[in-house]
């Protein structure tokens, strides 16, 4: 099977949350709950409010993953 092509969209962090969970604001004005990829964490790549980063938009509007910090 093939894996599915996911959306990826730029955006900001707006807020820290617990367990590496943050809340975004998109480029489109929407906020989105997302979280941090395993290859960041393996890396200890760290995210703080108002780094802008990229995610990856879960297909069924649930939450987003941070792939990378820009």
């Amino acid at each position: 099977m093939q894996k599915e092509e996911r959306a990826t969209v730029a955006g900001t962090v707006e807020e820290a949350l617990p367990n590496t969970l943050f809340r975004v604001a998109l480029e489109d004005g929407n906020v989105v709950l997302s979280y941090l990829s395993g290859k960041m964490r393996v890396n200890r790549i760290k995210v703080l409010v108002g780094d802008s980063v990229r995610l990856e938009l879960d297909p069924y509007g649930g939450k987003a993953r941070i792939v990378k910090r820009l």
